[in-house]
């Protein structure tokens, strides 16, 4: 009689975390998570201040959230 196999090993789902698929974030979200206005936001990327926006059309700009979430960490930890 054979044992039946563990799905522990054989499961996708392990302890290990995979990453986490970049996100996205439109410049109303991009406002309300750092809580400054449009023109505050685009005069601190032309100083390099701030993320850079990606452009995914001719009026499409985004930002990549992880990028964010670290401008926002590190100007908590000032």
């Amino acid at each position: 009689m054979t044992a039946a196999p563990s799905n522990e090993a054989a499961s996708p789902h392990s302890d290990e975390a995979a990453p986490l698929p970049a996100r996205l974030l439109r410049l109303p979200d991009v406002m309300a998570r750092v809580g400054m206005k449009r023109s505050a936001i685009y005069q601190r990327m032309s100083e390099g201040r701030f993320p850079k926006s990606r452009s995914l059309g001719p009026k499409c700009a985004v930002w990549v959230e992880a990028e964010i979430d670290d401008w926002i960490r590190g100007i908590a930890s000032t």
